[in-house]
Order: C-alpha cells, then structure tokens, then sequence
C-alpha cells in the first residue's frame, strides 16, 4: 500500500489508549477502536465499537440520588483473535516478550496494518501481520486479515476468534460509578461451516444486535461458543518462513437498519455472501479514493498530514453513509465513550467543512435537529417559553440528555452540573440552517424545515428577552455561555448569568435572519408557516423591536461577557501557574481547593471571541450597529486582548477559535494558537482526554481554519466571497469544494497569488468570486489567476 502514513513504533501501554482512539476505523456507520485484537479491554486496553445512534438509558444511584443517563452502547466486540504456541499462555504484548511492534494507519486506502514479533524462546519469533477495515463502501461489513510467519523455529499455533457479548461500557473512568451494562440476552451459535453469530439486545432502548462472522483458513475450524460468547478455535502448524493467514469478515446489524426484518439473520446472510478478503480490500479502497477526491486537500508539511488524519477522523464518522442514518454530530466522533456519545453544539465547526464538500451529509445532521423540534418545543414550554428550546447535550429523542451532576476528579466531588443553561445552542442550529442553504442553494430545504427551525428558535429567543425599564434594554437572564467556567454569581442561590454577550448578539442575529427569511419565502409557504405556528404580526413586530434592543455589556472600554464580569477579581495567574503549570481545568483546581472559579475574570475557552470566529468584521460591526453600539477595530482588538490573557484553553475547540481571531487579525502569535489547534489529540494535549474519543469539531475546526479562515472564504448573496490572510506558516495551499451544485472547484493560494478552476462538467453556469476589490467570474473549463493585494 502507498499514500500518507499515520505511525507508532513499539509498545508503549502508557500511550495504547491515546493510540486506540487514532487508529480507529469506521466508514460513518459504526466504527471500532484501533485495539490489539489478542487483548481484552483492562486498564492498558479497551477495544470498543459504536454504531452511530445506537443509544441505551440506564439509571443509577450517585450521591445519595437517582441519577439517569443515556449513552451510545459499546456494542459486542467483534475484534479478539487470540493465539498461542500450543500448550502455552495466549500472548499479548503485555505477557510475552516483544522484539517488533509497528502500527501504521494507510490514511488513503482507510486501512491499519500493525505488525509484531514475539519472542518464542530458543531463538525463534512469531511475527503478527495484520490488516484491518471497517468497510466503506458496504457500511456493515469490517474484515481482519492476521498472517503469522515462524522464524528460526517451528510452532503449533493455537488461534481463538470470538465475538464477544459480554463488554460494558467502561472506557471513561470518570463515569466508573455509573450502570455500565447496556447489553442483555446474549446468545451465539453457529451457521454454515466457519461461520458464527452472536444476537443481543439493549436493555432499555430494546435495540437488537445481530454479528456474524466468517473465518476463513486453510485447516479445519471448530466452534466452542461460551456463554455470551461466539467462539470458534483452529490450529496451525507453522513451519520457518512460511506465512499461513486468517481472515476473519464480520457483519453487523442493528433494528434501526432500514430494509431488514431481522438483525441477526441479515448480519448471517450479509457475512456468507460477502467477497473474499483480496476483494473487500479493493472495494473499499476505491471507495475511500472517491471520497479523498470529494473532499481534496493539498497542503505541504507536518501541518498537510495532520490536517489529513484529521479529515481522516471526521468522514470516519460522518460520511456518506450518515445520510441514511438518523444521527447528530457526537462530540467524540465513534472513537470513545467520552460525553457520551452525545450530541452538542460541535456541528457549528463541523458542518461549514461538510457543507462545501458533502452537503447531502449535512442536510442529513440538520434533519437530526429537525425531527427532534417537537421535542425542543416541548422543552420550551416546560420553561414556560414559546417557541423551540434545544438541548445543550442531545441523544436518542432530542430530550435534555446533559447529566445533573458530574464528578471532578482533582476532589472526588459530586457536583451539580448547569450546563443545560446553555441555550445558545439554538442558535447554532439556526446559524448551521443558514450556512447550509447558502453553501448549497437548498432553497427547498430553507423553506420548509428550515424555516420552521428558525421561526422557533427565533420565537423562543423574543419570549425570553424581558424588558429592563431602567437600561431601556431587553435582556436574557439566567443563562450560561460558551465559557463554561461560569455558571452563577459568586454567592448568588440560583445557577446562570445575565445578559451573556454571545447568547444575546446571536438572539439578536436569529432574529434578524428569520424576518430576512420570512420577507422571502414565496406567499403559499408563508401562509402555510403562519397557519401552522400561529404567528401574528404584533409578534413580528416585537421580533424586529428585540433584535435590536438586545442588550450587550460593556467594561473598561471591552466587551463583557455577561452582565457583572467586570466586577469578577483578578486571578493570580502567575501564582496558579507557578503552583500547578497546567491550568487548563482550572475549574477543578479551585474547587479542589474550596474555591469557585465564578468569582474570577477566567475564561475556559472563547466566550465573546465566538462572535469573531462565526461573523465576519463587516458582519460583527453591522450586527453591533443594529443593537445601538459602535463596534470599531480598536475596541474589539481590546476585547481580543482580555480575554485572551484571561483563558486557560481547558478546551480543545479554544486553540481554533482563537487561531481563527489572530489569523484574521493579521497577528504574529496566530501560528501558536493554530499549532495547539493541530496537535490537540495527536498530543493529547488535555491530558489524557483523547484515549476516551477524539475532539471532532476541533478537527474539523483545524480543517474549515484552512478552507475559509486564510481564505476569507464566505457564501452569500450567491457569491463566493474570498479575503485572503496570510500566515507564513502556511503560505501555500489548495483544496477542491463543492459550490451550489459545481462539483471540483478547485481554489490554490500561493506567492500572494489566488487560483481558481472550474471543471469544464462542473454545470454550466459561472461562479462569482468576490475579492475585497472587486468580483471575477470563472466559468466551466476556465482556470483564473488572481493576484491579491498586499
């Protein structure tokens, strides 16, 4: 195999964990974990699969309460494939000399290949040579192909292989305490000769699970199924140099599967016709070929590679396959049992990449949001709002699946947990809507889900603005921003904050754009929104009056990030540096030490640096203009300034923005900011967090940083807009995107000169490129050279 690599060499159990979570395979359906097939999970390893969607409730008693959660299940392990010389203990790399061992992800065919030698004793070697797949092109088939190879010795080589019921969810140690059996009614037999099975079922959500697999060798194999395992044993006879190889295939199933009666008797019949190893390998490497062309990425260096196993990581877990599924963006990918599984805000750095390459994909994520609108009215009026209020973490049903308390593990501490008061989480949804349809022209999609996302979220935004006499401003209380750290007054006996900045510009944006929105629609589908929603023209009227009263707070000449910042102390950064140098989690440390961070100006990552990462310069002082304030340069460079030296960056996604905010600024410290954003799970760089799953929307942050950050890169009014920045450390790049229909615009930046191609079947309209002065057309065929101002 040829292409870019992703490499580990030697064994290293400190770091398994953190390699697991990199080496993951997955095709957008399921995916599993890149663990050593001859280990089970303990706490060096934890081989873990997720199909995406696939949730279970369970309930469990925490601090003297009732606690109720919902994860995405650690589905059965189709991976163990054990061996040993007969007579002799199964070897792992924890149990028997290692002389060799090499994991190489092929990022190009979608492929992991690991390779180890184990010491036999008497001079001899076993080498392992595995290849392993989560298909792509058939999204419920994976396959592992193991070639052992004696050498300087003959063996007897016993080879289990298993399909094993018996896992929990178990990979987070933080969430120990908690219920972590998902799975009930394991039973496994056998089907036609070298085929097993293994069904079960979920024990509250009642999804069923069916897996069959297929081992294929050269010598007889036998079944010896346990209890809630499938098990099937065969022996080799392995002689110096000689190479023997078995494949196992594997097939997966669930109910949520469209087109099947049953799970177990698809996975029997998907395994048994499926292609011999040779075949799949073929098959779905063409498969990830026509992906890399959709989604094309041509940047040199060290940062090139990591932001291709970033782009890796991400159509791993959203691909073309989501389309059919009925699934959210997880925060941490398929790759781990961290949060849950669950579905935050990490759409909003992930679907402006999608939008532009596999639009279909994000039309399907905001058809998650859609179906789940109900449930946020629901919600809305259960806090005695109108309108649509989103989840902060969303699940199975789109119910409010964040947990109430959350323990730190500096103190051991059960706490209460208020990040359900994020409600800025709606306008996520609604920005990502208005993203879309712009990228992609989905007039259709705008006009009818669409429309009704933002018409709700708009609603529930005017009904929670409350007029303040004495400011002569409405004002939203009670809630808690993107920061995180805070979430109350110091003192106060109620959670949440006033007048957050953020939460109130974006209101204040919501509403416009749904006004915009409903001015355009054509009458009959106007009509129909104002029959079906009740909606008035008073309540317009008060829409228009709110968008532009919204109040936003203001210190020291900067923007606050709620109502009272300015009147927080001032930490003693130096000292909490000097005393425990990784602050990150500073939330933990203070309340460790009886502290709370709500009475400190800290910042767990960008709170009202958000406005500058989602609006343009022209867009954020338009907006600030609407709301009654003059957002001029030097005041949001003041603003830049505090916060900056006030975050501790105890987020992953805090490097992007702030990345983002200095690269458009044209500041020198941006490359820093941009490197912490590339090396956020690579390095592991919050300590730990990146063997529970990886950061998607940080990945696909550091990926759109590139595609429209440098590039200036917006869609609207029909145009492509492109303001270039530079940034020395990535002076030359180029990708291809799709546009309104134009599939394989090709856009190249390089020696301040921007090129633009169209491919001559890219439709046969032209594509408007709108510079800072002035605008050029590329139609089919044509390829344009522009050089940029300096």
């Amino acid at each position: 195999m040829t292409g870019l690599l992703w490499e580990y060499d030697g064994y290293d159990p400190a770091e398994e964990r953190l390699r697991e979570s990199l080496c993951t395979m997955g095709n957008g359906r399921f995916a599993t974990r890149g663990a050593l097939p001859e280990c089970a999970a303990d706490a060096v390893h934890y081989p873990g699969t997720y199909a995406a969607g696939c949730y279970n409730r369970l309930t469990s008693d925490i601090a003297g309460r009732r606690v109720e959660n919902e994860d995405m299940v650690n589905l059965p392990n189709w991976l163990p494939l054990r061996f040993r010389p007969a007579g002799r203990d199964w070897l792992t790399p924890d149990t028997a000399p290692v002389s060799e061992h090499h994991l190489a992800l092929h990022l190009d065919p979608g492929v992991l290949e690991r390779r180890t030698r184990y010491r036999l004793g008497n001079g001899g070697t076993l080498l392992v040579r595995q290849l392993r797949l989560v298909h792509m092109a058939d999204p419920y088939l994976a396959a592992l192909r193991t070639d052992f190879t004696a050498e300087g010795c003959t063996a007897e080589l016993d080879v289990e292989a298993a399909l094993d019921g018996s896992v929990t969810n178990s990979g987070v140690a933080r969430y120990r305490d908690l219920d972590d059996r998902h799975l009930t009614h394991a039973e496994a037999g056998g089907a036609a000769p070298g085929t097993m099975w293994l069904r079960c079922r979920t024990r509250t959500s009642d999804i069923v699970i069916g897996l069959a697999s297929r081992l294929a060798a050269d010598v007889p194999v036998a079944d010896a199924h346990e209890a809630r395992r499938a098990v099937q044993r065969l022996r080799l006879s392995l002689t110096p140099g000689r190479t023997v190889t078995v494949d196992k295939t594997v097939a997966l199933h669930t109910s949520h599967d469209p087109a099947i009666s049953d799970p177990l008797r698809a996975a029997v019949d998907r395994v048994t016709a499926a292609p011999a190893f040779d075949d799949l390998l073929e098959s779905h490497s063409t498969a990830w070929e026509q992906l890399w062309r959709r989604a094309e990425l041509d940047i040199p260096g060290d940062p090139g590679r990591i932001l291709r196993l970033h782009l890796f990581h991400m159509l791993q877990t959203l691909s073309p396959h989501t389309t059919d599924l009925d699934v959210g963006v997880p925060a941490r990918g398929l790759h781990g049992e961290a949060y849950r599984g669950h579905v935050f805000w990490d759409e909003l750095f992930v679907l402006p990449y999608l939008n532009l390459h596999l639009p279909e994909v994000s039309r399907a994520l905001l058809h998650y949001r859609h179906r789940r609108l109900d449930a946020a009215c629901h919600a809305a009026r259960e806090a005695g709002l109108r309108g649509a209020l989103y989840p902060w973490q969303s699940g199975s049903d789109g119910r409010e699946e964040t947990q109430e308390l959350h323990v730190n593990p500096r103190s051991g501490h059960w706490l209460p947990d208020h990040s359900r008061l994020q409600r800025h989480v709606g306008s996520a949804v609604a920005y990502n809507v208005w993203q879309y349809c712009e990228a992609s022209g989905d007039t259709d999609f705008l006009y009818t889900e669409g429309a009704e996302m933002l018409l709700l979220i708009a609603r529930f935004w005017a009904d929670s603005a409350r007029y303040d006499e004495h400011l002569g401003r409405h004002r939203i209380r009670g809630v808690v921003g993107p920061d995180e750290y805070h979430d109350g007054y110091p003192g106060a006996p109620e959670p949440g904050l006033d007048d957050n900045a953020y939460t109130n510009v974006t209101a204040a944006w919501v509403l416009s754009r749904t006004l915009d929105l409903l001015r355009a629609l054509p009458e009959p589908r106007r009509r129909e929104l104002v029959e079906g929603t009740g909606l008035e023209q008073d309540e317009l009227a008060r829409w228009e009056e709110v968008s532009r009263t919204l109040h936003v707070p203001f210190h020291d000449g900067v923007i606050s990030q709620f109502d009272g910042y300015g009147d927080l102390a001032e930490l003693d950064w130096h000292g909490y540096r000097a005393r425990y140098g990784d602050i990150r989690r500073l939330d933990r440390i203070l309340e460790a030490e009886g502290d709370t961070v709500n009475r400190y100006k800290a910042s767990k990552q960008a709170d009202v640096l958000m406005l500058g990462y989602l609006f343009s310069p022209a867009e954020l002082q338009a907006l600030f203009a609407q709301l009654g304030h003059r957002l001029d340069e030097d005041t949001w460079s003041a603003t830049v300034d505090h916060y900056l030296h006030r975050t501790t960056h105890g987020s992953t996604l805090s490097g992007v923005v702030h990345g983002w905010i200095l690269a458009r600024a044209r500041r020198t410290d941006a490359w820093g900011f941009v490197q912490e954003a590339l090396r956020g799970d690579i390095a592991d760089v919050q300590g730990g967090t990146t063997g529970e799953g990886i950061h998607l929307g940080a990945m696909a942050g550091t990926l759109d940083l590139v595609q429209r950050c440098l590039t200036g890169l917006e869609t609207r009014e029909g145009m492509l807009w492109l303001d270039p920045v530079p940034l020395p450390e990535l002076s030359s790049y180029g990708f291809s995107l799709r546009y309104r229909g134009h599939w394989g615009v090709h856009l190249r930046l390089r020696s301040g000169l921007l090129e633009a191609t169209m491919p001559t079947s890219s439709g046969s309209t032209p594509i408007d490129l709108r510079l800072p002065d002035r605008v050029v057309r590329v139609g089919p065929g044509e390829r344009v050279r522009m050089r940029l101002p300096d």
